[in-house]
């Protein structure tokens, strides 16, 4: 499925009980770092323009970073003769290894110095289990391990989530489908992410998953200032 073939809500109001979250901003997934997505850094100032949206309408804005140890086995530097991109299956661990990123305490794994990171209510950080990955903002891939997240986002009696940032088909596809899982709408902004496509065909494979679960489609200029 194509981006342009999918159906986009229009004219939507924000408020009080609608959060914008902004997944994984983070110097390693630009162009130059370690596992780059292409025009990742393309987005940044829309992010931050509908960020401010979302402060003036009294929306919650939270950001999640992944968070990894050294050595995290999701990395293929972790195993004897494995290169990053080779498929790999595991509990917790897959469905393919990476290059060593947004490692603790580094630069790869700090926000892009463009995001308006000020804005924000709080910060979720994810993957900091070395024997377990976190795509989703929500749950770790072993899907018991929750981030808190959910937690946040329902003492905030949270209703509605919009979903942007990196990348589509592997973080902010699996936090629309958890959020959705516990209870939340979801929009996912499609203009507002780019995705790796690995393997390839992934990010229409992505797409249309999510439509056919119910994930609603929205873009930046569809929201009313």
């Amino acid at each position: 499925m194509s981006i342009e073939k999918l159906y986009y809500k229009k004219n939507m109001h924000i408020g009080n009980t609608n959060a914008l979250l902004i997944v994984d901003m983070q110097n390693d997934f630009m162009p130059g770092g370690a596992l780059p997505v292409e025009e990742g850094d393309q987005i940044i100032d829309s992010i931050n323009q509908i960020s401010e949206i979302f402060k003036k309408k009294n929306g919650k804005i939270i950001l999640t970073q992944d968070w990894h140890p050294k050595g995290h086995k999701s990395f293929a530097s972790s195993y004897n003769n494995k290169n990053p991109g080779v498929e790999y299956h595991s509990d917790g661990i897959g469905p393919v290894l990476w290059s060593d990123h947004c490692v603790q305490g580094t630069k790869g794994a700090q926000f892009h110095d463009k995001l308006n990171t000020d804005l924000a209510h709080a910060i979720i950080r994810k993957g900091f289990n070395p024997e377990v990955d976190s795509y989703s903002g929500f749950i770790e891939n072993d899907k018991k391990s929750e981030t808190g997240l959910k937690g946040y986002l329902n003492s905030l009696k949270i209703k509605r989530i919009f979903i942007c940032g990196l990348a589509l088909d592997y973080c902010c596809y699996y936090t629309a489908l958890d959020g959705l899982d516990f209870g939340f709408e979801i929009y996912f902004l499609v203009n507002l992410t780019r995705g790796i496509d690995l393997p390839p065909g992934n990010i229409s494979k992505s797409l249309q998953h999510m439509r056919n679960k119910g994930i609603k489609f929205a873009t930046k200029d569809k929201i009313i200032y």
